[in-house]
């Protein structure tokens, strides 16, 4: 567990999704470049402070938005610099998300000579009537094309993000998506259901009794067709993620183990030593005060040992193998009873979790509802 992931975030976009809450803007060529050199700007000053300059970190995630709508070459230099400030492990995992429609073959060459080792493409369905209803720009011809690009350019660590309980959105649809994407044999696969968040048009839509949703059992269909189809090949390894052997994402793994890391850019998060900041979710301000030679970040707190243990609990049940309760209790100095009293005896006596030393895990068959056990943690 003894790793650290670093992760820029690129907040640019074709267009706004009608379900993204996701931090991004439309992308413009001369905001787009401005905020790309704040990011060098803000690595170097990282790079001068003596707790972050010694982190080894072993992933690299450029996120977003779509970092590929920068285009290669300067996400090339970038690269380059965090490499030239930052200490890597010998192997780094450094990852990138793209759009189908975002990335060409040239363009795939140049990511690869760069360094970047993992692709992650924002499929979401190959249904062109269901990408139209999410406003997505790319098309299912679209999404395959790009998988076996990729493949052709030597890719050997590709994932590929799946949406179900889309408004709409049939069983057979959902079965189609998943016999399509087993077809292609991405490395790794995340299936994500749909979530309605505030403040997106398809919130807006639900309220107003205009977003045709699956129901419950349809839903609880759709979990099941995947399980069935999926662990064939893959092997499930957190709630929402499958992978390949030895293909599991270390940058997310980091996060679910509530490890360290550090964020670079508008919105993004860092978790270091205890403490946790965020940066200004604007671009355009972020890149302001890097240009200004001001702060940027608009939150910190620091976290005090039984709500880090917490978090650790809620993040690491996430996972199939569940938490390392033995490394925990060491790394805290707290017990789980401590913590939680006897409402752990009582999850565990209901088989709502189970205890097999070291590690605390929901049982594979409730992962569907775990969001209701890990309220109860909370």
């Amino acid at each position: 567990m003894n790793h650290a992931g670093l992760y820029i975030h690129i907040p640019f976009c074709q267009t706004k999704c009608g379900y993204c809450s996701f931090n991004s803007v439309p992308a413009n060529r001369k905001i787009t470049d401005d905020y790309l050199e704040s990011i060098h700007t803000q690595a170097r000053m990282y790079n001068a402070t003596p707790q972050i300059r010694d982190i080894i970190f072993d992933s690299i995630f450029f996120g977003g938005g779509t970092p590929t709508l920068a285009s290669a070459p300067p996400l090339h230099r970038l690269l380059h610099t965090i490499k030239d400030l930052f200490q890597l492990a010998e192997h780094p995992e450094i990852s990138i998300e793209a759009n189908p429609n975002s990335i060409s073959p040239a363009e795939l060459a140049t990511l690869q000579e760069a360094g970047f080792n993992r692709l992650s493409f924002g499929v979401q369905s190959f249904q062109d009537e269901l990408l139209a209803a999410m406003e997505r720009t790319h098309t299912g011809n679209q999404a395959k094309q790009a998988i076996n690009w990729a493949i052709d350019a030597g890719f050997t660590n590709i994932n590929s993000d799946l949406i179900y309980g889309l408004p709409g959105q049939t069983t057979h649809q959902w079965q189609d998506d998943l016999h399509t994407i087993l077809a292609l044999e991405p490395d790794h696969l995340s299936l994500y259901e749909l979530s309605i968040e505030p403040g997106t048009a398809f919130h807006q839509r639900q309220k107003d009794g205009t977003l045709p949703l699956p129901d419950e059992d349809t839903l609880a269909d759709m979990e099941d067709i995947s399980r069935e189809l999926l662990t064939k090949t893959y092997n499930q390894y957190e709630i929402s993620n499958f992978a390949k052997p030895g293909k599991q994402c270390r940058h997310n793994l980091t996060y679910w183990q509530n490890g360290t890391y550090l964020g670079l850019g508008a919105g993004a998060v860092s978790c270091i030593g205890g403490e946790r900041f965020s940066h200004h979710p604007s671009a355009s301000q972020f890149t302001q005060a890097i240009h200004h030679h001001k702060t940027t970040i608009s939150h910190r707190e620091t976290l005090d040992p039984e709500a880090r243990f917490r978090e650790t609990i809620i993040m690491g049940l996430r996972l199939v193998q569940g938490v390392n309760i033995v490394y925990l209790e060491q790394q805290s100095e707290l017990t789980l009873h401590q913590v939680y009293g006897c409402l752990i005896d009582d999850l565990i006596s209901k088989g709502h979790l189970h205890y097999n030393k070291p590690y605390l895990r929901i049982p594979p068959k409730l992962l569907q509802v775990a969001n209701q056990i890990l309220h109860q943690l909370v």
